[in-house]
């Protein structure tokens, strides 16, 4: 348990998680390397990249929240977790939290079982409250890109114990606006990495990366 919260209080000090999609898992271990060395330290590797155990193992085999080594220090999860099965294989791989889509019961209860943080997708109220009575710590709001940022100021209304991640939607034009709003952190998909895919030069994550922490920390400085 209480690595757990350890997990949860490094997540939302960074406040940035990349989440990271590709062709291989030699193509997202790569992007991966690029986000940490640009200041991301907490990485989601979804699912729908084939082979995707294969990256998640590599990675936690040299990446940890306790490392030595300031180069080495980073948080491994999983992403688009849809069932419990896929969520006990993750974390068998070494995924230090898990994410989804959407909130499926089962996966929360499998999560919980190995107290391992779980990060449910919801878009509605219903779901929050229902994400809340799971035992659920910070729940995703997912497509951010359906929502403006004052959304979280109006859950936090009827819910003000609920710690929200938007995902989906987040720029460096917004997320000031993000933080401003109550999100605990902001998960950052293809605007991390679209450029870099495009050109097949993935240095470009890190240049990236090192704008999105920028702005993260000069939001929470406001």
């Amino acid at each position: 348990m209480l690595k757990k919260v350890k997990i949860l209080n490094y997540l939302t000090e960074e406040g940035v998680v990349a989440v990271l999609r590709g062709e291989s898992p030699e193509e997202v271990v790569e992007m991966a390397e690029q986000a940490i060395a640009g200041g991301i330290k907490v990485i989601e590797i979804t699912m729908t990249v084939p082979f995707a155990l294969r990256a998640i193992e590599q990675l936690a085999a040299k990446y940890s929240i306790d490392a030595k080594d300031p180069a080495k220090n980073a948080l491994i999860g999983v992403g688009t977790v849809l069932d419990p099965e896929t969520a006990r294989a993750a974390i068998l791989s070494g995924s230090e939290f898990v994410v989804g889509p959407a909130l499926n019961p089962a996966t929360v209860t499998l999560c919980h079982r190995y107290s391992v943080p779980v990060l449910p997708g919801v878009m509605t109220i219903a779901e929050i409250q229902n994400a809340l009575e799971l035992g659920v710590d910070i729940v995703k709001l997912f497509p951010g890109n359906l929502f403006s940022p004052s959304v979280i100021k109006a859950i936090k209304g009827p819910l003000p114990q609920a710690n929200v991640m938007p995902t989906g939607g987040v720029s460096l034009d917004n997320l000031a606006e993000w933080i401003k709003n109550g999100a605990v952190a902001v998960g950052i998909g293809s605007d991390l990495t679209s450029e870099a895919v495009k050109t097949r030069d993935f240095s470009h994550i890190a240049k990236k990366a090192e704008q999105y922490v920028a702005a993260y920390r000069a939001a929470k400085q406001k």
